[in-house]
């Protein structure tokens, strides 16, 4: 094998590399090398350091954020729950109002029931003074026609007492008339007194009924039933949306110990005179086998703690049957076909279905 040569770059005269001449070369050559591989490891480390800052930078950044999402949500969190807890006391305070109306208009039924029975008890008090007058006045007569009588000459006597008897004979049975009706209604108010409060009861609950039905149902025109003229104690006239009559509703206030079924025909009886479509019995005793409310024979009775939801259900009822009578021409007669509706199966079950949604969300509301 030959061995390796090298020109001379001056000279251009090719020498051969032996192992004196290379061994300078070769040392020089490894020496840059090592200095150029050092050179290229302080150049990686610089690069390596400066990557584990920028990774620090970012994990920095990363953290920064973190902390600001975190922020925002608390700031989001509590928002919501400001707003949550404005809304439940404007809730609360709507339904305190609410309550303090109710509780105002019970008041003014109650004056208005002290009211009545002060003027009770004072028309009493007048019957009596005028009963008490009245006999004054009937002894006084009698004393001074006897004193005429007596103190007439005696020549005179049974003339005087003939004209005095004539002349006071009139008042006399004036007065005697006067006093007989007065007893009579004395009479009349020993037995109204002896039924008492039964009778004021009766009268308050009337009020209430109407108080209650007026505050539910402005629309609507309530009317007290006139003495007199039939049965029930208020007539309910309900006022659609677009202020046309879509029908009447007879109530009656029943507050007895015993629940009595002949309620049921002479309630019928008024309610045909009244011309109403549909009858109502509110008590405090319900039938046997009935929990709040029932359809009777035609009848509906309902317990006073139902008696705002039956309504309600009633009241939407007609005016969903006034809205559908246009259909029935040429069927049957409206008047018919309107009965046996209101008194079939399936409106009772309608206003069921009616008054048991109305409880819930009353319940729920509550």
């Amino acid at each position: 094998m030959s061995e390796p040569t090298i020109i001379c770059p001056n000279c251009k005269t090719e020498i051969k590399l032996t192992e004196s001449l290379a061994a300078p070369l070769i040392e020089s050559t490894r020496r840059d090398y090592e200095k150029r591989l050092a050179q290229k490891d302080t150049d990686i480390a610089k690069k390596e350091e400066s990557l584990r800052e920028r990774e620090a930078a970012v994990s920095l950044a990363t953290q920064a954020i973190d902390d600001q999402v975190a922020e925002k949500l608390l700031l989001e969190r509590a928002k919501i729950v400001s707003e949550e807890s404005k809304k439940a006391k404007l809730a609360l305070q709507t339904d305190i109002d609410q309550k303090a109306r109710e509780l105002a208009e019970l008041q003014d039924v109650l004056t208005q029931r002290d009211v009545k029975l002060a003027e009770a008890q004072k028309a009493q008090a007048d019957l009596i003074r005028q009963k008490r007058e009245l006999d004054d006045a009937k002894r006084e007569l009698e004393l001074t026609v006897e004193k005429r009588v007596q103190d007439g000459l005696s020549a005179t006597r049974e003339q005087a007492k003939k004209e005095a008897e004539e002349g006071l004979k009139l008042k006399v049975m004036e007065k005697e008339q006067t006093i007989a009706s007065m007893q009579t209604q004395i009479e009349e108010l020993k037995r109204r007194a002896e039924q008492g409060s039964q009778q004021l009861q009766g009268e308050v609950q009337e009020l209430e009924l109407e108080a209650l039905l007026r505050g539910k149902f402005p629309r609507d025109t309530i009317e007290p039933v006139p003495k007199g003229e039939f049965g029930g104690d208020a007539l309910q006239r309900v006022i659609g949306p677009l202020g046309q009559p879509c029908g009447t509703i007879l109530w009656e206030s029943k507050r007895t110990k015993n629940w009595s079924g002949g309620w049921l025909a002479k309630l019928r009886d008024d309610q045909r005179t009244a011309k109403a479509d549909i009858a109502v019995i509110v008590t405090q005793t319900l039938p046997k086998g009935v929990e709040s409310f029932d359809l009777i024979e035609g009848v509906w009775v309902t317990h006073s703690r139902s008696m705002l939801s039956v309504a309600l259900a009633l009241r939407h009822s007609l005016i969903e049957v006034a809205s559908a009578r246009q259909s029935l021409e040429g069927q049957q007669t409206k008047t018919e076909m309107v009965y046996q509706y209101l008194t079939g199966p399936r409106f009772r079950h309608r206003v069921e279905a009616i008054v048991e949604a109305f409880s819930s969300t009353k319940s729920k509301r509550s």
